[in-house]
């Protein structure tokens, strides 16, 4: 008997590429779907699709089924915040349901999303809603905090508090959290999927799918902190660090960015993460990996510390380069008007508009870090920023190489800069 083909939707984030990588290992023909993939498929196991499909309907999601010829459909899409989680979570849940008719459906969701306050808890519990009232063979998993080789969002944040020594807020590190080692929910999948080719139909399943092991946040902190060496906790973050932090991850979003910090995280990490794992454990007869054995999972090579430590650098690194290049434009059209166009004047030849060429330099740089805060066009504005110091520096030095002694370092202040901006674009990507 042939192994299942399994059709992955969501397949770049962190559950979904794992499971993709470790299915694939275990002998599955697996198709992974994603809107963008950030990396090549080159010695992936898997066959990759690049397609927007959170829009398609139903007619339109069976035909890509039936051409990859799907048996098992796994569907790990979720939007953390913002005005398309209803659609993401809900509205294609539903499509992608009908689409699966003679096929088994098996949909990642969050523990009690009943319970949660937040769009990102209304809209999984609506979309769970939307699967019971469907009459599709199906399994909702409900994992707790995923701990994975991979790190994205709220792992990866819990790595470089580890790895730097900040600790919780009390109560935030007080707050119950279960865990699940990412090999759980494969082999979970890898169940049902090799139970489905035997022939079993007629799956309702809700399973909270994570070690019974009663934790709270700290203790997973201390895990992460254990396994990558980090130092021993010497500030733990006041309660309005958090408030603040998510206050800027929400303006980062509308800019484009994925922070982890975030109002929806923050929320959803008071509120805790647990479940009862018990008819899981019963109903599949797996055995879940305790924290400690799923945190062998997490590797710990100097790259990965490096990460770790770097993690929350990249975000500061791109606000201050971001509020750098547009306060000097802006001080340079305003308060320092006077001053810029006297330097310029050193600069350029007799003939040149000092004063114009003032203005286009400055409104350059507001351009310039305007780019570097949105996420699509930050490496763009990153590139650029380097490029144009460069040029600064070159016709400065040909034009004004005395300004190399400034006092003020009208030149020598722009060469950490320059490594400022290589370092940033060097880290600017995530996925």
């Amino acid at each position: 008997m042939r192994m299942a083909r399994i059709a992955i939707f969501g397949a770049s984030g962190l559950i979904g590429g794992e499971l993709a990588e470790r299915l694939a290992a275990d002998g599955f023909d697996i198709l992974a779907v994603a809107r963008r993939f950030a990396h090549g498929g080159a010695g992936s196991r898997h066959t990759r699709h690049e397609i927007p499909f959170i829009g398609m309907d139903v007619t339109t999601l069976a035909n890509l089924l039936a051409a990859a010829e799907a048996d098992v459909v796994v569907n790990c899409v979720g939007v953390l915040q913002g005005t398309a989680s209803y659609e993401a979570h809900v509205g294609f849940a539903a499509r992608l349901s009908q689409a699966c008719h003679g096929r088994l459906l098996i949909h990642l969701s969050i523990p009690n999303p009943a319970q949660g306050t937040t769009d990102f808890s209304r809209t999984k519990a609506a979309a769970e809603a939307a699967l019971a009232a469907s009459d599709v063979d199906r399994a909702v998993l409900r994992p707790g905090f995923v701990v994975a080789q991979t790190a994205y969002g709220g792992s990866a944040l819990m790595r470089a508090l580890a790895a730097t020594g900040l600790g919780l807020p009390t109560s935030f590190g007080a707050a119950p959290l279960m865990t699940t080692a990412v090999a759980d929910i494969a082999a979970t999948v890898a169940t049902l999927a090799r139970r489905w080719r035997a022939g079993e139909r007629g799956m309702q399943f809700d399973w909270d799918v994570m070690s019974p092991e009663p934790l709270c946040a700290n203790d997973l902190l201390d895990a992460f902190r254990a396994r990558l060496a980090g130092p021993p906790i010497w500030l733990r973050l006041p309660h309005i660090a958090v408030s603040v932090g998510a206050l800027a991850g929400d303006f980062a979003g509308l800019l484009g960015w994925r922070p982890p910090t975030r109002t929806t995280a923050v929320e959803e990490l008071r509120r805790g993460i647990s479940g009862k794992p018990e008819t899981w454990m019963r109903d599949s007869g797996l055995t879940p990996r305790s924290l400690r054995n799923a945190m062998l999972d997490v590797t710990a090579a100097p790259q990965d510390r490096w990460f770790a430590r770097l993690y929350l650098w990249k975000g500061t690194a791109v606000a201050v380069l971001a509020l750098f290049w547009i306060a000097t434009g802006l001080i340079a059209l305003t308060a320092a008007r006077e001053q810029s166009v006297d330097l310029m004047q050193q600069a350029v030849p007799a003939g040149l508009s000092a004063g114009a060429l003032a203005t286009l330099t400055s409104l350059l740089d507001i351009s310039l870090g305007c780019a570097i805060a949105v996420a699509r066009t930050s490496q763009a504005g990153l590139i650029s920023g380097i490029a144009l110091t460069l040029v600064y520096l070159l016709f400065g030095s040909l034009l004004s190489p005395h300004l190399w002694l400034d006092p003020l370092g009208a030149y020598t202040k722009d060469l950490p800069m320059l490594l400022a901006m290589v370092a940033a674009l060097a880290v600017s990507r995530d996925r």
